[in-house]
């Protein structure tokens, strides 16, 4: 089955509508971007009630922002893993460690804003957990799978035909770095690097990640290769 891939900028953060049989959303951006949501439903001509399941990659502002202004206009259900749901239905702002010098710089340097954001609370209604949950009952012909490392409870959407949704499991933007590569921030680098490994064995061929432009696989294989 084709999957129609809609890239949507909500805030600081790329999110994705996937249109197959039925639509799903990954990601819920920055907050107060509702408005920013429906313009972008209308340009690609897809009503909200389409959307049945908003998959949240993790549980950092710039990814949750705006889920609950979306499910209340969707209707959709939201999946979120169980380690980090709380950040959502509690409202609760989570500054990931930095993981490179970079990292730890422009953390110290988010940090004195972090005060300014605010998350309106939601329900989660699928908690997800280590085992993969399949989406093809949401009319869409892939997974989610649990790939932490960025944060303890990072999903991504695997596609079968190739098309990987990975949150913030890698980075492809300025100010975060030049280039496709590991993210800046995060709990456990090794792990990363474990989860890039698995969206490989999975079948992933082109990765979208949450900030900068999607990429070839074949940068997580190049990069692997040179660590191993």
């Amino acid at each position: 089955m084709e999957v129609e891939v809609f890239p949507v900028t909500l805030g600081v953060t790329n999110s994705y509508i996937l249109k197959g049989h039925g639509t799903v959303l990954v990601d819920g951006g920055a907050p107060g971007k509702i408005k920013d949501f429906l313009k972008e439903l209308k340009r690609v001509g897809i009503d909200p009630g389409e959307i049945g399941i908003v998959v949240l990659t993790h549980g950092h502002w710039d990814h949750i922002g705006s889920a609950a202004e979306i499910q209340k206009v969707t209707g959709a259900r939201i999946a979120m893993h169980a380690a980090e749901k709380f950040q959502l239905e509690e409202s609760r702002l989570v500054m990931p460690p930095g993981a490179c010098l970079w990292g730890k710089v422009f953390g110290r340097i988010l940090k004195f804003f972090l005060h300014l954001v605010k998350i309106a609370p939601a329900k989660v209604d699928i908690v997800l957990d280590r085992r993969d949950f399949s989406l093809k009952s949401y009319g869409i012909p892939g997974k989610i799978i649990h790939t932490p490392g960025h944060s303890p409870g990072s999903v991504s959407v695997i596609l079968d035909t190739g098309e990987a949704f990975v949150g913030d499991l890698a980075m492809n933007a300025l100010p975060m770095r030049i280039g496709p590569g590991l993210p800046i921030f995060g709990n456990d680098m090794e792990q990363v690097r474990m989860c890039w490994r698995r969206v490989l064995d999975m079948g992933g061929e082109r990765i979208y990640p949450a900030h900068g432009k999607p990429f070839s696989a074949e940068v997580f294989r190049r990069k692997l290769a040179r660590s191993s």
